[in-house]
């Protein structure tokens, strides 16, 4: 196996992360010396920490496990469909199940989007992800579910930018959103869509003021699916395929984490035309500055 070797590893990452040498994430010079005996480099400037590894100021850092186990995580993540559950991986690398877990959410956050915005023609529509009222327990549905739709859910956001003459595939951002109300959905669309831009919705009428900054068009679904161009056909297709992964692989989500799982999706639908080599480098070049530690990624404070 290629990534068996921690030397080579070590190497690879270096070659994605500083594609013009190595550089210290201290002071930013390039005036960087290897340590043969060390196995790590150091700053030709003396300041503190002048020291470090390929894994300082990443995903890596303060981890225990070798790259020689995180590039294979990685890997196995990024070519996976449906996704990996931290069990599978667990039982792949021979670790265990929360440290995987661990793994696996550092991964997802340097799979996250660079949040550039979406124009041309874009599709916007919002799901509810959550336990399916009739696989609930009779006290747990009784507590939970007090309502009908989305009672009891996660509502999420979903904005997908058709491809047009000169890209080749769509690609979608989501989000997490606290309702479906004008006064969440609206911002949220000035947020990440070019003023101008064609908007297709469905009927909701939290999407009525779009009309002001957009070309805004509705597709009502009480009537029709399809009109022309007039759908939101392509953020449905995403929604399935999402919600394939969560109830497949994941089974559960917890709603403080649901994000990540996004962010997961999102990146492997804006790289499906990718190969798998591609998709691996995309998230080995994005891994620098993505620190996440146990208690950011747990919400739990630091005990005294």
């Amino acid at each position: 196996m290629y990534f068996a070797d921690e030397v080579r590893c070590r190497e690879y990452v270096a070659r994605h992360r500083w594609p013009n040498g190595p550089m210290c994430p201290t002071c930013g010079s390039n005036h960087v010396g290897f340590l043969e005996k060390q196995q790590r480099y150091q700053c030709g400037t003396r300041h503190a920490k002048r020291q470090f590894t390929v894994k300082v100021g990443t995903i890596f850092e303060d981890s225990p496990l070798p790259l020689s186990k995180w590039l294979p995580a990685i890997w196995l993540i990024a070519s996976a469909k449906n996704g990996i559950s931290s069990y599978e991986l667990g039982k792949a690398l021979d670790i265990t199940q929360k440290t995987a877990w661990f793994m696996l959410h550092r991964i997802r956050f340097a799979m996250q989007d660079d949040d550039s915005p979406l124009s041309g023609k874009v599709e916007v529509d919002e799901t509810f992800i959550g336990g399916k009222a009739r696989f609930m327990h009779k006290n747990k549905r009784a507590e939970n579910i007090k309502g009908t739709g989305g009672i009891g859910k996660m509502a999420v956001m979903g904005l997908l930018e058709r491809h047009g003459p000169d890209s080749k595939a769509s690609r979608v951002r989501t989000k997490v959103i606290a309702n479906t109300r004008r006064t969440t959905l609206a911002p949220e669309v000035q947020a990440h869509v070019v003023v101008g831009s064609e908007v297709f919705t469905d009927a909701l009428k939290s999407y009525d003021d779009l009309g002001t900054k957009y070309i805004h068009q509705v597709i009502d679904h009480a009537e029709e699916y399809v009109r022309g161009q007039v759908h939101t056909n392509g953020i449905e297709n995403y929604w399935s395929l999402l919600k394939r992964a969560i109830r497949g692989t994941y089974v559960n989500v917890e709603p403080f984490h649901l994000f990540r799982y996004l962010d997961e999706e999102s990146f492997r639908y804006n790289t499906r035309t990718d190969d798998d080599n591609m998709r691996f480098r995309h998230v080995v070049t994005r891994v620098e500055g993505r620190r996440l530690t146990y208690l950011d990624l747990t919400g739990k404070l630091k005990e005294p």
